[in-house]
């Protein structure tokens, strides 16, 4: 299974973006994916959680850092998760990637290639 992640730039202190992410080839519920969570990393830091969707029911979590910024929102019919990034600040710099899961636990299973989010001041 293989995640894309698309949508990252340059972008101005305080405008936004839309990140998107897609199963290639297959539809997120053809492969039984219950949640597309969001992530970022930036250079020297860990990991860090940003949001997450179920599949089913659209139920959302947000991380701290990131809550009232950004929101997370799936169209079923384009099988594409997206993170609408608002309000961006330099500390939103980092390589954002979206992740699947199969299970509903907190592991994560599938994990797509990063795209860059730059925010200039």
């Amino acid at each position: 299974v293989q995640l894309q992640a698309s949508g990252g730039g340059l972008v101005q202190v305080g405008g936004s973006l839309r990140l998107s992410c897609a199963a290639s080839g297959r539809t997120f519920s053809s492969l039984r994916m219950v949640r597309v969570g969001w992530f970022r990393q930036a250079p020297g830091k860990e990991r860090e959680f940003l949001a997450h969707i179920w599949w089913t029911g659209g139920s959302t979590l947000y991380g701290d850092s990131v809550k009232g910024r950004f929101t997370i929102s799936k169209d079923n019919a384009k099988n594409t998760v997206y993170l609408q990034m608002n309000s961006l600040k330099p500390e939103d710099t980092a390589v954002y990637s979206c992740a699947a899961d199969q299970h509903g636990t907190s592991a994560w299973d599938y994990w797509g290639q990063g795209t860059q989010v730059t925010v200039s001041s």
